[in-house]
């Protein structure tokens, strides 16, 4: 499998009709404060419209022509929403280049989806077509799917009553129950039988499935500047080792487990080796303490030794079940009954769904299940919106709990004990200063958390501790920098904006760095250069 190389401007393959409102091909709801050319570039479809038209028509027996269509935009998708002549819609759903590994990312959902709909009553719309192969004759991988029924949650959510949103509750995790619920002997990612993967194992599952390399982004150099260099390490996808499959008809579900969890750690691990970039490769100028190679390199080394270790606790051995679980689980992708919106209809986007341990999801928590923010310092009463806020909450983990049981033990354990799994792959883009400081807390609380022996990461010493703690303030202030900016320029994490706000947004933008440039200045903090190096969007 060819890695992605450099991002170019494609040409399209037919000229947009001069009838379409809408142009196909190019990224238009938004840019970005950072990487813009490269983010949209990232997201151009070079394919032919005609022909998806004609394919379209071909699926919807007794249509003549397509009276509509609607374009809708994802990070990671280009949405067609088409409607025929004889009244049926009709989804087509094309992915960029930054939606996963070619091939995999497609023929993987399409194969979660039918196993899903061949062991489970988990409401998914109907397949049509789809190829993972882009030299077909629309020249893009695609998948043609019903229209779902109902509506959107977000749509009917805020009109709900309360008793409405905990039997919503109830049903979305009913549903979950149900594919939690299911077996896997190992970890990875659900593909056809017959995929062509020549670079690493395929798993048998039922037939007509395996289970194969995980093709989550997280594995993959698909999004924006995060390239991968294998220069200490070879690939690491999996899925687990073949010979595990052999167990499956014989050991216990915990052992299984267990067993194989030493080498989804291993892979955690190389995968955040693979980015650091080699030694004598000039590097950006990172702040000081995003770290060089070899103090990454250092940190990686000691914390695959902490999680093998971590992964050997009974409480996490527990948790560890090879699981499969919706991977965008929020009101948008949820379809209710327009008249019972505790009906659920449809559950859509299951693109980059893996077979992870359960513990990988304990802090993923549902947009409608999301806790109220902190309370304010002050005596007033919480607000009404905050009171329902708690209550779903609260509803979620009751039905988790009892429903499914893996997913709220790996929610209710001590984060600290799932903290360095979740961040040793991503030192590299997150600092070394973040997985450091997990491994100091980690060793502070090894003894108060009952693990046994010594933490393989031994405590620093005062000196250092003094150093390190400087360097992790400093990596806060940058944070705080980071999230002031998202909320006075309205915008995300990534800076991206509305197409129809970039004018005035890169103008704020602009004004913010030159005002908070002069503060710094002038109370001699920081100078322009340090200020540079902390300021999380491009600055022309």
């Amino acid at each position: 499998m060819k890695q992605r190389a450099e991002l170019h401007t494609p040409q399209p393959a037919i000229s947009p009709p001069s009838e379409d409102p809408l142009d196909p091909y190019t990224y238009t709801s938004g840019r970005w404060l950072r990487c813009d050319k490269l983010e949209r570039d990232g997201r151009y479809i070079k394919f032919d419209f005609d022909e998806l038209r004609k394919r379209v028509i071909e699926l919807c027996h007794g249509a003549a022509s397509i009276t509509n269509y609607e374009k809708n935009e994802g990070g990671f998708n280009r949405v067609f929403i088409f409607t025929c002549d004889n009244g049926k819609r009709v989804i087509a759903r094309l992915p960029t280049r930054v939606a996963g590994p070619s091939r995999l990312t497609t023929n993987s959902e399409v194969a979660t989806i039918k196993y899903l709909q061949l062991t489970t009553t988990v409401p998914i719309p109907t397949i049509l077509d789809w190829s993972d192969d882009s030299s077909n004759a629309i020249g893009s991988e695609y998948i043609i799917m019903e229209h779902a029924a109902g509506v959107q949650l977000h749509q009917k959510w805020p009109t709900m009553s309360m008793e409405q949103k905990v039997d919503c509750i109830r049903a979305i995790s009913e549903n979950i129950q149900q594919i939690a619920a299911i077996e896997f002997p190992v970890y990875g990612s659900l593909y056809f039988a017959d995929i062509p993967i020549d670079f690493a194992p395929k798993v048998p599952l039922a037939p007509g499935f395996c289970i194969g390399p995980h093709c989550g982004t997280r594995y993959w150099d698909c999004n924006i500047g995060d390239a991968r260099d294998y220069t200490s390490i070879k690939p690491n996808r999996g899925p687990c080792k073949s010979s595990f499959s052999l167990l499956f008809q014989q050991c216990s579900l915990q052992v299984r487990a267990g067993f194989d969890l030493a080498s989804y750690c291993d892979g955690l691990i190389d995968t955040g080796l693979s980015r650091l970039p080699p030694a004598a490769k000039p590097l950006p100028e990172n702040p000081p303490f995003h770290g060089s190679v070899a103090t990454h390199t250092r940190l990686l080394g000691v914390g695959r030794d902490v999680i093998q270790k971590l992964s050997q606790d009974p409480r996490i051995r527990e948790i560890t079940a090879p699981t499969l679980h919706h991977p965008d689980l929020h009101k948008r992708n949820i379809f209710v009954s327009d008249e019972d919106p505790t009906t659920i209809t449809a559950l859509i986007d299951w693109q980059s769904s893996s077979i992870e341990p359960a513990f990988e999801y304990a802090d993923e928590t549902p947009d409608f299940a999301a806790p109220p923010g902190p309370t304010p310092p002050s005596e007033a009463p919480p607000a009404p919106a905050d009171i329902i806020a708690q209550l779903c909450s609260q509803a979620f983990d009751a039905c988790l709990q009892v429903l499914v049981p893996r997913l709220f033990a790996a929610r209710a354990l001590d984060e600290d004990l799932l903290r360095p799994f979740r961040y040793c792959h991503r030192t590299w883009r997150d600092s070394a200063v973040v997985f450091r400081q997990e491994l100091i807390e980690i060793s502070r609380r090894w003894t108060e958390l009952g693990l046994p022996d010594q933490c393989p990461y031994p405590l620093p010493t005062s000196d250092d501790l003094v150093v390190y703690r400087r360097e992790y303030e400093d990596f806060l202030v940058a944070q705080n920098l980071k999230m002031k900016l998202v909320d006075r320029l309205d915008t995300t994490t990534d800076g991206w904006v509305p197409t129809e706000s970039w004018d005035a947004t890169k103008s704020a933008h602009k004004q913010a760095f030159e005002v908070i440039v002069r503060a710094v200045t002038d109370d001699q903090s920081m100078s322009e250069g340090d200020l540079r190096r902390i300021w999380p969007f491009d600055i022309e």
